[in-house]
């Protein structure tokens, strides 16, 4: 896999996704999601990218649940938050990732 994106199950078949410093989940069924942000996170990790943006919108907040339920059984997550006003407000979660060290997963 290269360090420019990453392969997530989509369906039945696998889809690149880019590794950036935001991850929009508005594509994704939500039954990927604890597969898809793990790795999404390990390759932002590896490419030094420690600051992600998580778009999940604003909704009935199941989904914003979900992510923070995951986000918080990561050990490479820091710290996340709900965004400014400026960053998605209650619509994105501003996440903080440890370095990659090349030992540590998620």
């Amino acid at each position: 896999m290269s360090g420019d994106a990453t392969e997530t199950p989509f369906g039945d078949e696998p889809v690149q996704v880019p590794i950036r410093d935001e991850l929009d989940l508005h594509t994704f069924s939500p039954r990927d999601l604890g597969v898809l942000l793990p790795e999404y996170l390990r390759e932002c990790r590896i490419k030094g990218i420690l600051e992600v943006r998580i778009v999940h919108g604003k909704g009935n907040g199941t989904l914003r649940e979900s992510v923070r339920r995951l986000l918080a059984s990561l050990p490479a997550v820091v710290s996340f938050r709900t965004g400014r006003e400026t960053e998605g407000s209650w619509g994105a979660t501003m996440v903080t990732l440890d370095p990659w060290d090349g030992t540590r997963e998620g």
